[in-house]
């Protein structure tokens, strides 16, 4: 048995699949998600709600849950929805830096002007 693994106690099939596979669908999940968002087909607020929804499925369902496909299942739903959530996040954060940077450049461009001798 040489390279073999041990199969963990009260895991199944599907479970041990999502376990190896669960960041790499929770990624994809999100990443299909934030595309929505960006292109305007999903609003602010249905990602806030669902991230809740998640949330709450994990905590009080999934993360007692005897069936082990469930528990990973429910942990790539909570993390894939956390993980939308900084989307609208960043793209809030870019606009306002975008928009400190245009409004440093004006008052850069009014010094110039009113200095102007000329």
């Amino acid at each position: 048995m040489y390279g073999a693994q041990a199969i963990e106690h009260g895991s199944t099939r599907p479970g041990r699949w999502l376990r190896d596979r669960r960041v790499k669908v929770m990624l994809w999940v999100a990443a299909i998600e934030g595309l929505l968002y960006l292109f305007h087909v999903l609003h602010w607020w249905a990602a806030v709600g669902l991230a809740v929804v998640a949330l709450a499925f994990w905590w009080f369902v999934t993360r007692r849950a005897r069936n082990d496909a469930l528990r990973h299942a429910g942990w790539i739903f909570a993390a894939s929805q956390l993980l939308v959530l900084c989307v609208p996040l960043a793209l809030g954060i870019l606009k306002a830096v975008a928009i400190a940077v245009i409004a440093l450049l004006a008052i850069a461009a009014l010094i110039v002007l009113f200095t102007d001798r000329s």
